[in-house]
């Protein structure tokens, strides 16, 4: 049985994967199916029509100052969806920061990310 590169899946992130448009993350903000809770982050999740789950992040300013920690906190999410997207049902997600993360080292905000994904999973 060969292993073949068409039978392991592509862990990639195209442009198909993410929420673009306001319209996209207001139903997802209007209607979650479930919402998810960690000490500083926050995840709306919602079934989608489309073929695979997508993701958006709403990052503000207010909570996160520096854009050198806004794009970590992008970083670590699409790298998390990106490893986990082959394995997930067709979902949108949008994650936000509940509070300022000043308090939290790169390491606790990772293992929050990975929280958030094992429960979107375990559903």
């Amino acid at each position: 049985m060969s292993n073949t590169l068409s039978d392991t899946p592509t862990a990639s992130f195209t442009k198909q994967q993410r929420l673009l448009t306001p319209a996209a993350f207001r139903e997802v903000f209007d209607a979650p199916e479930r919402k998810i809770h960690q000490s500083h982050l926050m995840a709306f999740v919602r079934a989608n029509e489309h073929e695979q789950p997508r993701v958006g992040m709403a990052i503000t300013k207010r909570k996160v100052p520096t854009a050198v920690a806004r794009n970590l906190i992008k970083r670590y999410v699409r790298e998390e969806f990106r490893t986990k997207a082959f394995k997930m049902e067709n979902k949108d997600i949008v994650f936000i920061v509940k509070k300022p993360i000043r308090d939290i080292n790169n390491k606790e905000l990772k293992i929050q990310i990975i929280n958030i994904f094992k429960k979107i999973e375990d559903k």
